[in-house]
């Protein structure tokens, strides 16, 4: 919360105002509601309910999420998939950051909903794949290509 707060409230405090209210609410962190919790610094009133609901919200949006993955050695050997379907959610999520429209993303996996496209995108951001991501490999600018036909290069090379 104190995170949401500290980006959430940087166009209307200053770093030092922002800094100096999470330390009086943490201070005061023993209050029976803390999260309707308001900071009164001299002249200064914040309300921080706000941020707790922002919070909350987005916490239960990442637990649906999480709730509609899984992960099983049965389903195409572990990878992790929408519940309920053989989708890779990392394949969902890819297609979500490359920009194709959702329309489209459902046409190609008629067994989605609108709903899990967009958990499935939010789990892929709140869980990267572990490893490196795989690089493009791109021709340089101006490049023209000849031929798509490949020769493969012989061991003595």
């Amino acid at each position: 919360m104190f995170i949401a707060f500290y980006f959430g409230a940087a166009g209307r405090l200053t770093s030092e105002e922002r800094q100096r209210t999470i330390t009086l609410a943490s201070r005061n962190s023993s209050d029976v509601k803390p999260r309707t919790r308001t900071i009164q610094d001299e002249f200064l009133t914040i309300d921080l309910a706000p941020f707790w609901k922002g919070v909350d919200e987005r916490m239960a949006r990442l637990n649906a999420a999480r709730a509609q993955v899984i992960e099983d050695n049965e389903i195409l050997s572990g990878t992790p998939v929408i519940k309920g379907t053989r989708v890779p959610v990392y394949d969902v999520a890819a297609s979500v950051a490359a920009g194709i429209s959702v329309e489209s993303i459902l046409s190609s996996y008629p067994s989605l909903k609108q709903e899990q496209v967009e958990l499935a995108a939010l789990f892929a951001e709140a869980n990267p794949q572990r490893g490196r991501p795989r690089q493009r490999i791109v021709p340089p600018a101006g490049a023209k290509v000849v031929s798509a036909r490949r020769k493969l290069r012989s061991a003595a090379q």
